[in-house]
């Protein structure tokens, strides 16, 4: 289990990439930018703590594109070691929980790295101009998904980041399992 302990840096520039999706398109960082701001989310497939709140990324993902935020989810695992991460494994997953947004697939793990991502899930939260507003935990939830009524808290943060530019002071890290890094070669 990891957690991002790193305090926000906000302000932080949303480091630039093209990566392929499972939708066979290659997608970069100025196509998916949305007009009020951008969910990066780094995720994986094999991960309890990611397939407990899938479903609620899909929702929450849904409803900040309505008012003008968009989402991206990203693996960046190490295939080789964890193959029900690889690309091929991808597509089904995002199909099982019916991904509205694409899911990228950071084979070299230079995204992760320039992003500073510790864990799946991992979400960081851009405003307009792509500068980061938000690190934290899509709600209370871990290996098991939180009662349906916990707060939202990556839903409000992008609501408010939305609205003003800016993320909340409050923000809980995210918790999950930490990103399997390839072994230096």
């Amino acid at each position: 289990m990891a957690a991002t302990a790193d305090p926000l840096q906000r302000g932080f520039p949303a480091p630039d990439f093209t990566l392929p999706g499972t939708d066979g398109r290659v997608w970069s960082l100025a196509e998916l930018r949305g007009p009020k701001g951008l969910l990066v989310m780094f995720i994986c497939n094999h991960c309890p703590y990611v397939q407990a709140v899938a479903d609620r990324m899909v929702r929450d993902a849904r409803e900040l594109q309505a008012i003008g935020v968009n989402a991206v989810a990203i693996s960046s695992n190490d295939a080789t070691a964890y193959p029900e991460d690889s690309f091929d494994g991808m597509q089904p997953f995002a199909a099982r929980y019916a991904f509205g947004f694409p899911y990228l697939h950071d084979e070299t793990q230079a995204v992760a790295k320039a992003y500073g991502a510790v864990c799946t899930p991992d979400f960081f939260g851009f405003n307009a101009s792509l500068q980061l507003q938000y690190r934290g935990q899509l709600d209370a939830s871990r290996k098991q998904a939180a009662p349906a009524a916990v707060r939202r808290d990556l839903y409000e943060a992008m609501v408010q980041i939305a609205a003003t530019g800016i993320g909340p002071d409050t923000q809980h890290p995210s918790i999950g399992c930490s990103i399997k890094w390839k072994d230096a070669a």
